[in-house]
């Protein structure tokens, strides 16, 4: 038996990215999975691709009656709901200074307004099947930002924060909530934010290829797919409020000028 079986599970920003591949692996692992996307036909792509395991939905998360749409939709197809991963996001790269407030307040309601709005929306049906597992998609931008990222840093720290307070009010009803804090993200997505005029040239050439990740393999997308798949099963069952760093080891401390010493050199 896989073990996922029984799993009924709600994937945003699962057309493309790190939300399609955690829907694959959900669906490989047994679960049925509801793909939610504003990305119609490449959702309805994914979901063709995975038969009967999986429908679309057409989303947009800060959209409040949507979602009650979606829950009821999984429910009448697949006979419940165990499972919400919160996955969609939305980001936007610049200085402080050349950020509008349009800007940041879109990335506010789209990342930590469209995830609440989720975590809410389902915490009725699942209280009334005795428990599940929602998944919020943070960053590592929600502890250790980088330059040129305000409005994106602010809504994942704000994600985190959300996934805390939610765990210790829903963990009585056997509602689980944890955060997946992710260093890479969907190079899609990424291209899509930068400026136009921005130096590209350098991208991809990571902290584990330069040394300052522990791990020396650079993260993949298909790290977070295996993450989602652990917090959805059972094994997972005593994990509450906790954050899952995706990273390498990167923010675990600083490295010495140097290296180890006596440690063996690459």
């Amino acid at each position: 038996m896989r073990r996922l079986e029984g799993k009924v599970a709600i994937v945003t920003g699962a057309a493309r990215g790190s939300g399609e591949l955690a829907a694959r692996r959900l669906v490989a692992d047994g679960a049925k999975v509801v793909i939610a996307d504003l990305l119609d036909d490449r959702g309805k792509q994914v979901a063709n691709d995975l038969g009967d395991a999986a429908r679309y939905v057409h989303l947009d998360i800060s959209d409040e009656d949507r979602w009650q749409q979606v829950i009821d939709f999984c429910i009448d197809t697949y006979g419940g709901l165990t499972t919400l991963v919160n996955n969609a996001a939305v980001l936007h790269v610049r200085p402080i200074e050349h950020t509008t407030t349009t800007d940041f307040a879109r990335l506010l309601e789209v990342n930590i307004v469209g995830t609440f709005l989720g975590v809410r929306s389902v915490i009725e049906p699942l209280r009334s099947r005795g428990g599940g597992s929602i998944i919020n998609v943070a960053s590592i931008s929600g502890h250790h930002p980088a330059a040129g990222t305000s409005a994106y840093a602010a809504s994942k720290f704000g994600v985190r924060g959300l996934t805390k307070v939610a765990a210790l009010e829903l963990g009585r009803y056997g509602i689980r909530v944890n955060a997946i804090n992710p260093a890479m993200g969907n190079p899609e997505m990424v291209m899509e934010s930068l400026p136009a005029d921005m130096d590209t040239s350098g991208l991809g050439k990571g902290a584990a290829l330069s040394g300052g990740q522990p791990i020396l393999r650079e993260g993949d997308m298909a790290d977070v797919a295996n993450a989602v798949a652990f917090l959805a099963s059972d094994d997972s069952s005593f994990f509450n409020g906790a954050d899952f760093d995706l990273d390498g080891g990167i923010t675990a401390g600083s490295h010495l000028l140097g290296g180890i010493p006596g440690a063996p050199r690459e």
